[in-house]
């Protein structure tokens, strides 16, 4: 599927604080907790336990929520598809747009057990 100008503006418009108690309820119901949630979203944003609870708290968008994260480095490793889109192929116009897929594959890994250390990516040595 392709990501349409429409789609990325709905997107960042969605306020995180509503969609993360989803997030937290489709894992909790696959065994997952919390701090494994918010260990997920720390990896990949940089935003520790207090800072994640301010935006939510704020009622940030999506938009802002992004703008704010130190996106993790290893984030070009987070590949697949999710929601019918192929992360690796959604155009760089659209990056809060793909920012938000890579979360939702992380937190996607989660609810389906892949353990931690392969959820946190990270590059493969090359020695």
């Amino acid at each position: 599927m392709k990501v349409t100008a429409e789609k990325n503006e709905k997107v960042a418009n969605m306020i995180f604080a509503t969609i993360y108690p989803l997030y937290l309820n489709r894992l909790e119901k696959n065994g997952r907790t919390k701090e494994e949630l918010n260990q997920v979203i720390e990896w990949f944003t940089g935003f520790d336990h207090d800072t994640l609870q301010a935006l939510i708290d704020e009622k940030v968008t999506f938009r802002t929520f992004f703008e704010k994260a130190k996106i993790n480095p290893n984030e070009h490793l987070i590949k697949g598809v999710v929601c019918g889109y192929r992360i690796e192929e959604i155009e760089d116009e659209f990056e809060l747009y793909k920012q938000c897929r890579q979360m939702e594959k992380l937190i996607d890994e989660l609810a389906k057990g892949r353990k931690m250390e392969k959820i946190l990516r990270e590059e493969k040595n090359k020695n």
